[in-house]
């Protein structure tokens, strides 16, 4: 019951226009939402409400959005709010969800249902140079210094984006060459894919999207399962994205809630545009709601938004401007705009102005930019004043030749026999123990299979290395097949190593490094002899490394179970895990630095935006396209997404000159009604 009185008091507590969104029920609805709205609130007790009022029926709600740190907030969000929602919902990113299609319905197309996510750049370049030397007869491949080659992986992006398939592509070239070119490229690329059973980022919409458009009959049955779809953020859509939805939805179903602001498009460069809101009140004949109120941001940023973000001409007619909901204005200005001579004073003068301001307010204290160049000295004058700061970025793959080693164990016992994936494995463990043996060699000795790889290697551990952790890992990756058989005690096993070595004496990092080996880890010289000679530095680094990839493997074991379940397979676990950043999770009292785009769908109750001087927000590239360009808006929009992640206080810098280049204060100040003080004392550690 108190689970349900929970729902209760959720519908209790919207407003007038936020109820108005929760109790639609058929339709399509585009729910225009801007910052601070509410919008999850919205879209989560929605689908609560679809479900807490129809327990005898067993249609699901699908419900979309971008990242995983969004998905799982709604699904925990739900959940708490609907208790049997488990069973009837589905909560993930558009890859996620085009996976699971493909790994239930992939055999229509040729796929094999256990195929491997490639999620980074170096896998991908891994697959062009096989493209191109099964394609040329040369051994080598694609040079990874072959500009030409390396554009072409980016047109691959392009093209799947656009849903375009391989046939009939060159004619898209102006330069008849350059198209049979790339078509040979890309046709090549795509079988070199087929050929290590994998996928990447870009196939998983467009192969589900040749899928129900070959299939309409599955699309069908996913309509039928799906009766009611939610789209989160659905302004970042791009063209392969929604017409994904399209050919899902066929020409009769509306059932589409989607909640967007086109004045929060920042990824133009993905495919997102403002007309697509438009084609979807079109195509679903959509009727259209607007939530204007903002309850996050002070009421003078709230005005400081509506100035800048009214000069967009970009965006849907009779836009309604931001209301400042139940926000009480400060005793004092929320507002403060810092003015500094070069970005090494404005990296200093931040950190101060944080070490004076946040005490004890750290982490919900962030510093925003356009560009990742500007986080770096702030982060290490944080540092240098004794306050914990992190840049945090997507991290595709683990640091580690511990967890680099414990991912590829797990694919292993997915992929079955590929070779690639084997020798990934197999190095790791050299890596970490100092086998001197080659993968290679033991593949070419042993066949195709897993279990005779896995028994000749097992035989070489024993034989060669000696250690008693490489001995108790080995005999792990026998007794459980890489975690195919027992997924928990093979990783629990792993990590129970990993965590020994961590707890181990770390006194050992600043201690003579002379006459026993620094190693990898701490007391590293009883494993792995055969390296005596590597720098004292590579230990604290490599010690470094494993403890954030053990955090993050902690953090990340927890969300990808709350999604599989408690015990899940390790297909199911490690499909998740591909999908998902390998960033270790912020400890608490630490002050985050990000991007702009990386603070999207984030608040803070104190922000701080540097970098607001021309050509660097706005952008050079975009200013040169001139104020009335689309590029140019989107930089407003950026500054518009900016300011509106802060909850208290908001403080904005720029610098008069960067990186030897004199810049002007950025026009985004004067357009949000903002005056610059004065520049302060130059040369010390406050400057403002």
């Amino acid at each position: 019951m108190a689970k349900l009185q929970c729902l209760g008091d959720s519908l209790k507590s919207l407003s007038t226009v936020q109820a108005e969104a929760v109790r639609h029920r058929d339709g399509a609805l585009l729910v225009l939402a801007g910052p601070g709205s509410g919008k999850t609130r919205v879209l989560t007790t929605r689908i609560a409400r679809l479900l807490h009022e129809t327990p005898d029926e067993h249609f699901r709600v699908l419900a979309l959005t971008f990242t995983n740190r969004a998905a799982d907030e709604m699904r925990e969000r739900i959940e708490r709010l609907s208790p049997a929602a488990e069973n009837r919902l589905f909560v993930g990113t558009f890859h996620a969800f085009c996976a699971d299609i493909l790994r239930q319905h992939g055999q229509h197309l040729n796929i094999r249902t256990n195929f491997r996510i490639y999620s980074t750049n170096e896998d991908r370049a891994r697959v062009a140079r096989l493209a191109i030397s099964s394609a040329s007869g040369q051994e080598d491949g694609l040079n990874e210094q072959d500009a030409r080659h390396a554009r072409y992986l980016r047109l691959v992006t392009r093209a799947k984006a656009r849903l375009l398939p391989v046939e009939g592509i060159s004619k898209k070239f102006p330069n008849a060459a350059a198209g049979r070119e790339f078509e040979s490229f890309y046709a090549a690329y795509d079988r070199a894919l087929r050929e290590v059973n994998a996928l990447d980022f870009d196939s998983l919409i467009h192969s589900a999207h040749q899928l129900f458009s070959r299939y309409p009959a599955l699309a069908k049955r996913y309509r039928s399962v799906f009766r009611y779809w939610c789209i989160d953020e659905f302004q970042d859509t791009n063209f392969g994205q929604y017409n994904l939805l399209k050919a899902m939805a066929g020409q009769d179903f509306r059932n589409v809630f989607a909640v967007a602001d086109d004045d929060q498009i920042i990824y133009q460069w993905n495919g997102a545009d403002y007309r697509r809101l438009d084609q979807f009140r079109t195509d679903f004949d959509a009727s259209m709601l607007q939530i204007p109120d903002n309850f996050r941001c002070p009421p003078e940023v709230v005005t400081c938004a509506n100035r800048l973000i009214r000069r967009n001409h970009l965006r849907t007619a009779n836009k309604q401007p931001l209301v400042a909901g139940g926000a009480r204005p400060a005793a004092t200005s929320v507002i403060k705009v810092l003015r500094f001579r070069t970005q090494d004073e404005e990296a200093r003068g931040i950190a101060n102005h944080i070490a004076v301001n946040r005490v004890g307010e750290l982490e919900q204290t962030a510093v925003l930019a356009r560009i990742r160049r500007l986080l770096g000295p702030i982060e290490a004058e944080l540092s240098a004043l004794g306050i914990n700061a992190r840049i945090v970025v997507r991290r595709d793959e683990f640091q580690s030749s511990a967890f680099r080693w414990l991912h590829s164990a797990l694919r292993l016992a997915v992929y079955d026999a590929d070779e690639r994936t084997f020798t990934a494995f197999a190095g790791t463990f050299n890596e970490m123990f100092g086998g001197t043996f080659t993968p290679d060699e033991l593949v070419a000795q042993s066949g195709a299979g897993r279990v005779e790889l896995l028994s000749r290697w097992y035989s070489f551990v024993q034989e060669q290395i000696k250690i008693p952790d490489a001995l108790r890992l080995a005999k792990a990756v026998v007794e459980h097949r890489c975690g195919a058989e027992n997924l928990d005690q093979f990783t629990g096993k792993a990590i129970d190593v990993f965590e020994s070595w961590l707890a181990e004496d770390v006194s050992d990092l600043a201690g003579p490094q002379s006459d026993t080996y620094p190693g990898a880890l701490p007391g590293s010289e009883k494993r792995n002899p055969a390296k005596r000679n590597e720098p004292a530095n590579s230990q604290a680094s490599s010690f470094s490394n494993l403890k954030c990839d053990l955090d993050a493997w902690c953090a990340l074991s927890s969300d990808v179970r709350r999604v599989t379940g408690a015990s899940p397979e390790a297909k199911h676990f490690l499909q998740e895990l591909d999908l998902r950043s390998k960033q270790r999770p912020v400890k608490p009292n630490t002050v985050l630095l990000t991007t702009i785009h990386g603070a999207k769908g984030n608040e803070f109750e104190h922000v701080y935006l540097v970098g607001l001087a021309e050509d660097v927000l706005p952008s050079w590239q975009s200013a040169k396209k001139g104020g009335d360009s689309p590029e140019f808006e989107e930089e407003r929009r950026n500054c518009f997404v900016a300011i509106t992640r802060c909850e208290e206080s908001l403080t904005l810098s720029f610098a008069s000159r960067y990186w030897g280049w004199d810049k002007n204060p950025s026009r985004f100040l004067a357009e949000m009604g903002l005056q610059q003080v004065p520049t302060g004392k130059t040369g010390g550690r406050r400057p403002f």
